[in-house]
């Protein structure tokens, strides 16, 4: 039995974090020994093996030179036989004494979970294949992400693998009921507050031009994140303050995404997002910006979705109409959601990385 660790910097919110979780149970349940290594103590999700908490075990004080030190000897003494990093990593002194000093293993897999390479990766090629050009994988988790790497860094060692679902448990979830009105209709956006990343300009904008307001569709937003009052700054100036609804963040967001009538994502990059297939995995059809990288390898135009041009608020508010106008392209989208999905089935997924493990 390999002895694999996960490293990861929380289990709380995000999609990486959540898909940190899935990777340690998909892992535990194919009959590895798996430990989670966590440096921040937040935790919403669900996981599998043993769990080492740095912050939660020493303290949020410790220094940057003491963490090494523990983390050192935690390695040291668990001699993993796979190490698998799910962090961002966009320094290079940090990770050079964590990869050449720390973990110490023959068998490194870290992943790259964002289209902007450089929250993994230093810039500098020579100083990235310092550290990485030795892994035993460099894992992409969209066909898009692997192609940058190969082309900008020209790594061998790159492979890809897509972020998983629990179909079962997403369905099981999204049955349970919300404290709205039965005849209240919505669209929705759920996942991380955060504007640079997640462009809700553009959403705002766009929903704002469309028909939507004028028909009391409303726009729901279920997360949290640093930029909450720049989203009620924003629906005050465009007066949507009563038709723009703000819900904090929920481990079941699916109870929301199951009762709206589409999910909407405006993001200037993603890595392969995973509120997409948890959105078809719901039965409820998606309209997404065609941004780097993830929403063209999950949504199939007017199949399951619709995926327009990033940057257009006029393509996509002509996109949110034509679902509500166009009737029988909704159902039909509708209809192909789940079945859409379910290649990224936990099931699936979990194949993949056996066969990258043995």
């Amino acid at each position: 039995m390999k002895k694999i660790c996960v490293i990861t910097t929380s289990l709380g919110k995000g999609g990486a974090e959540r898909s940190s979780a899935m990777l340690s149970q998909m892992l535990s349940n194919l009959g590895f020994e798996v430990h989670i290594l966590m440096t921040k103590n937040d935790i919403d999700y669900e996981f599998g093996g043993f769990m080492f908490n740095l912050e939660q075990t020493y303290g949020k004080d410790v220094s940057n030179f003491k963490k090494i030190v523990l983390l050192k000897s935690y390695f040291k003494q668990q001699n993993f036989d796979v190490i698998i990093d799910n962090r961002t990593r966009p320094g290079f002194l940090k990770e050079y004494i964590l990869y050449h000093h720390v973990f110490k293993t023959q068998n490194m897999i870290s992943v790259v979970r964002s289209y902007n390479i450089n929250n993994y990766l230093p810039k500098n090629k020579f100083l990235a294949c310092v550290l990485y050009g030795k892994n035993s994988k460099i894992v992409a988790v969209s066909k898009e992400i692997q192609k940058s790497l190969i082309e900008k860094y020209h790594f061998k060692n790159c492979v890809q693998i897509y972020n998983p679902i629990n179909l079962n448990d997403i369905k099981l979830k999204g049955s349970e009921k919300i404290d709205i009105a039965p005849n209240e209709r919505f669209i929705i956006f759920f996942g991380r507050i955060e504007e640079k990343v997640k462009n809700f300009t553009l959403l705002f904008k766009s929903y704002k031009e469309s028909k939507l307001p004028s028909i009391g569709i409303k726009l729901y937003i279920v997360g949290d994140g640093k930029d909450i009052g720049f989203l009620k700054q924003l629906s005050s100036e465009l007066e949507l303050e009563n038709l723009v609804v703000i819900k904090s963040f929920t481990k079941n967001p699916f109870k929301y995404v199951k009762k709206a009538l589409f999910s909407v994502l405006t993001s200037r990059y993603e890595g392969f997002p995973r509120v997409l297939i948890e959105s078809l995995a719901c039965e409820t059809p998606v309209v997404s910006v065609d941004c780097k990288s993830g929403p063209k390898e999950i949504i199939k135009d007017e199949f399951n979705g619709l995926l327009v041009e990033n940057y257009n608020s006029k393509a996509l508010a002509n996109a949110f109409d034509s679902f509500i106008e166009n009737e029988v392209l909704y159902n039909f989208c509708k209809s192909n959601c789940r079945q859409s999905v379910e290649r990224f089935s936990i099931n699936e997924i979990a194949l993949k990385w056996k066969t990258l493990l043995d």
